[in-house]
């Protein structure tokens, strides 16, 4: 090991003594998160409208403060873009995540306090590095470079004093000079606005440097070492990176893309694959043991304060949310956030499951309007990643990309799902494909099985496999590359999925 990484791995595992903190004093940890949030904010419009200078516990805190979207809270968000001051929350707001998340076309920005950087999405990076150190306490990670696949940043167009971009610009622009030396590609390359651009210059760049990491969103991860390795003429990656380590992950699930991982990129069993959960909104969540796939440690104490209302009361008209000592085990939520960057119970639209207790380790479990029920069914992303999986697993095939809508009923036909699914390599039956699909998701969700049983609701999945590259095409067409942007992968309309289709057969 060089002396940088044993410098960098010194200073990162100081912190994991505040992890164990947390992990071990969690009601307490949330308990001064609050107290902390209301006492900062007390001045603040909002703070003033509500009253929090009275405000003296989390019950009379609820039953005065709604839950709101973002729709509800942007007339507060536009007058902090624009440059109003101690609206939403105290400190000046000089950075804008703009977060575009689907292919839907409105975009949202996300206020990004200098409390919100330093103390959650930079601290967030840190106790990633550090939980990894501590699963894997010989790495050697800093003996080389991170490779990261950045956004872009703009003037505030209502704004010109004040900057918006991506999550991952915002935090690239903003890192300390260190920082500069482990990391590729350089800035100015690493925040280019043109996609097509950006990723000629890294695989020129990239492919040439010791890079022993990746921080990065699969779905583009992939499309970026496709093309180094097709420029290399190489058969995987460690040719390319022979002291590759680890990737950090994030976004999407990562189940259904870790076979291609595992034996095309990068087959090594030293190669591991740690996932955290970063949004706009801050940094939520990180694997903090190696062994447990997409399970995440609930970060605690990042100036976040979290809620969750049960998925089946989310649409009353005020719902009942309940704070973290509450929460039960293999239900599904949909968090609602309030966070040192002026977002008071705000519908972040993730929905969560969690897995442990002790500590609390959470899984993602979807989105709120991400999900298929047609017909009752209530197909959320969770089962459709399991699904996926496991007809990739049996027909010895790799995802890269897929989404799903339902068939409506019509007069003369029963209704059921449609898929489109790019794969590497085609399944050599896809009968044995769909029918491993069907059957996982009548496994896994009790309410689908219902439906499907003597097809009395729903008939079997209807699957379209597509040719290498449409799902790139189509957003590229669409104008939604890179990183921020991803595919729905289950919609309750056939918006996404007719425009697929008929993007396929122009």
């Amino acid at each position: 090991m060089t002396l940088i990484n044993d410098v960098l791995s010194f200073f990162m595992k100081r912190r994991i003594e505040r992890i164990n903190f947390f992990r071990d004093n969690p009601i307490e940890t949330q308990e001064q998160v609050f107290k902390d949030l209301i006492w900062k904010s007390r001045n603040t419009e909002w703070g003033r409208k509500y009253d929090y200078k009275s405000i003296t516990n989390l019950r009379e805190y609820q039953n005065r403060v709604p839950i709101s979207n973002y729709e509800e809270l942007y007339p507060y968000i536009e007058r902090v873009l624009k440059g109003e001051k101690n609206i939403l929350w105290p400190t000046d707001i000089k950075w804008f995540s703009k977060s575009s998340g689907t292919t839907n076309a409105r975009s949202k920005y996300i206020p990004v306090s200098v409390e919100s950087l330093e103390g959650c999405h930079y601290q967030g990076g840190k106790d990633m590095l550090t939980l990894l150190i501590e699963n894997k306490p010989e790495t050697s990670i800093f003996d080389g470079k991170g490779l990261s696949i950045g956004g872009s940043m703009h003037e505030n167009p209502f704004n010109p004093d004040t900057k918006v971009g991506d999550i991952s610009a915002v935090m690239m622009q903003n890192l300390p000079t260190w920082a500069e030396f482990v990391r590729t590609p350089p800035l100015p390359i690493a925040l280019l606005d043109n996609w097509e651009q950006k990723m000629e210059k890294m695989i020129e760049i990239c492919s040439n440097e010791n890079v022993t990491n990746i921080l990065g969103v699969p779905t583009w991860t992939v499309v970026l070492l496709e093309r180094i390795m097709e420029e290399k003429g190489v058969k995987n990656m460690l040719e390319v990176w022979p002291n590759f380590e680890n990737f950090f992950h994030g976004a999407v699930n990562f189940q259904p893309y870790r076979e291609l991982f595992k034996t095309k990129f990068f087959p090594s069993s030293n190669v591991t694959y740690l996932e955290t959960y970063n949004a706009s909104e801050g940094y939520f969540g990180v694997q903090d043991d190696l062994s447990k796939e997409g399970e995440l440690l609930l970060m605690l104490d990042y100036g976040v304060f979290y809620e969750f209302v049960p998925m089946d009361q989310i649409d009353e008209e005020r719902p009942k949310a309940i704070h973290l000592g509450e929460v039960e085990l293999g239900k599904n939520y949909a968090i609602i956030l309030n966070a040192n960057s002026g977002l008071w119970r705000y519908k972040i639209g993730d929905t969560v499951k969690f897995t442990s207790i002790k500590p609390y380790r959470i899984k993602i479990s979807g989105r709120t309007k991400h999900f298929i029920n047609a017909f009752g069914e209530e197909l959320i992303i969770e089962n459709a990643d399991m699904a996926i999986t496991a007809a990739c697993k049996a027909t010895g095939i790799s995802v890269k990309d897929f989404t799903a809508a339902p068939v409506f009923m019509s007069e003369n036909q029963k209704g059921g799902h449609e898929w489109i699914i790019e794969c590497i390599g085609r399944p050599s039956n896809t009968e044995d494909f769909i029918t491993k699909l069907d059957a996982t998701l009548r496994d896994v969700n009790s309410d689908y099985d219902a439906k499907r049983t003597n097809d009395m609701a729903m008939l079997r999945p209807i699957v379209h496999f597509v040719s290498h590259g449409t799902f790139y095409n189509w957003m590229q067409k669409k104008g939604k590359l890179g990183g921020q942007n991803k595919v729905p992968r289950l919609s309750n309309s056939r918006e996404h999925v007719d425009d697929l289709l008929r993007f396929v057969n122009e």
